[in-house]
């Protein structure tokens, strides 16, 4: 298969705190909301850890209302068949798919849905149902539902996907830690562009942490623990000098992906064209961030896309709010761009939605393709003393006019994951 088949967006979905429309989602963005709070998906009496991003009280049922009339009556029924014995993720992440489907206008006779492929980005999303499931196994082993042979494993969330959709392409899950989302855009990619697939829709799927591994994140240090506990909407402070680790959130987001003649010949709405994804590691079993090797993958990014760094307008930066890992990549930014880091525009989402983890740079790429639509640029807040080293125009205060014909947005993961990927804005020019 050749690799000239170019990669667009055609259809988008969100589901954040912020809200779980395109719409919502970017004004509320725009506005330098936060939505940290206080968790209450589960007890934290007796963890460190106390605030976060929490979607547990989302109104499934009333979204699943929203899309009648508005997906096909089959769609509708398959859902309404799988969910009553679906993990809650899954049942979100699932939506999340469907909307995006739906935005792409891809409920449509012209689709071969042997050419259409699901990609969920994320793993171990289940924990806080797999908490709940050992726990009753512990206290009587034969009462375990037999479809937990099933539930338990990340592959279901794909399975269900690929039901309610009727997807009958590549079907799969991969993982990369906080990079995955930009795992699975790169694997859309190279299903387009070397396996035929007409369409992908890729889900960062949400994941139902637990208390446990909060906790461990904790204890890693890599958690905000206590500093704000009483202030959670100034917890997560990217680029500040009293940033003291991420807070950890629900989130999650889809894209629907399609090769540019495919979505040409439809007529489709075009977002933005995906002209590359790198992926590189920093060869160590490790939580911390490699500057050299974030470089590297930049490097790696605009070379392989043939962009010169002057092209890029802006970039989304991985920016958990961590002391190290913020300046690793303050300074892989510096070292790539070179005079230009001078005249980007950065910021980071993270500071209201929190860290949404497998999911996050899925969340963060639609956060940034709406800004690139919108001239608009997000601020990043709780900003009180910028960082003395991050002496770059991190949209630090208020949103920002700024028109976007190229970004990059960086998405880094423990285990040495470091990724990046290259979106241009689409006028069907090129």
């Amino acid at each position: 298969m050749t690799t000239n088949r170019r990669v667009v967006i055609t259809g988008m979905s969100v589901n954040t705190v912020l809200g779980d429309t395109l719409e919502d989602f970017l004004n509320s963005l725009l506005a330098g909301r936060s939505a940290i709070d206080r968790w209450k998906a589960f007890d934290t009496s007796e963890i460190d850890v106390k605030i976060g991003g929490d979607l547990s009280g989302y109104e499934i049922a009333l979204k699943i209302s929203g899309l009648k009339g508005r997906a096909p009556d089959d769609v509708i029924e398959r859902i309404e068949r799988i969910f009553p014995i679906s993990p809650w993720s899954t049942q979100l992440s699932t939506l999340l798919a469907v909307d995006a489907f739906r935005d792409a206008a891809l409920f449509s006779p012209m689709l071969d849905l042997t050419r259409v492929a699901a990609i969920v980005a994320g793993e171990n999303l289940n924990l806080r149902y797999n908490s709940a499931v050992w726990d009753k196994f512990r206290a009587a082993p034969n009462s375990i539902d037999a479809r937990y042979a099933l539930t338990a494993w990340d592959g279901d969330l794909s399975g269900c996907i690929a039901d309610v959709l009727g997807i009958r392409g590549s079907l799969y899950t991969v993982s990369g830690a906080c990079a995955s989302g930009n795992v699975g855009l790169r694997s859309a990619v190279d299903e387009i562009q070397r396996h035929g697939m007409d369409a992908v829709v890729v889900v960062g799927a949400v994941f139902d942490i637990n208390p446990a591994l909060l906790q461990g994140f904790a204890n890693l240090g890599a958690l905000s623990v206590e500093q704000f506990d009483d202030e959670p909407t100034r917890a997560s402070r990217p680029f500040d000098v009293l940033r003291q680790g991420f807070v950890a959130a629900h989130a999650g987001a889809a894209l629907a992906l399609e090769e540019r003649e495919f979505a040409l010949r439809r007529g489709a709405r075009i977002y933005g064209e995906v002209v590359g994804v790198e992926i590189n590691s920093s060869g160590m079993r490790s939580a911390m961030p490699s500057e050299e090797d974030e470089a590297r993958v930049l490097q790696s990014l605009l070379a392989n896309t043939g962009t010169d760094p002057r092209e890029v307008d802006f970039v989304s930066a991985h920016a958990t709010s961590t002391q190290k890992g913020d300046i690793a990549e303050i300074r892989a930014l510096k070292k790539v761009f070179g005079a230009h880091v001078r005249k980007l525009k950065i910021n980071a989402p993270k500071s209201m939605l929190g860290h949404s983890l497998v999911s996050a740079s899925t969340v963060e790429t639609v956060a940034a393709v709406l800004q690139m639509q919108a001239g608009m640029l997000h601020p990043s807040i709780n900003i009180a003393q910028q960082d003395a080293e991050i002496d770059l125009d991190v949209c630090a205060g208020e949103a920002t006019p700024h028109p976007v014909r190229c970004l990059v947005k960086n998405a880094f993961g423990f285990w040495g994951i470091n990724s990046a990927c290259l979106i241009k804005c689409f006028d069907g020019s090129r």
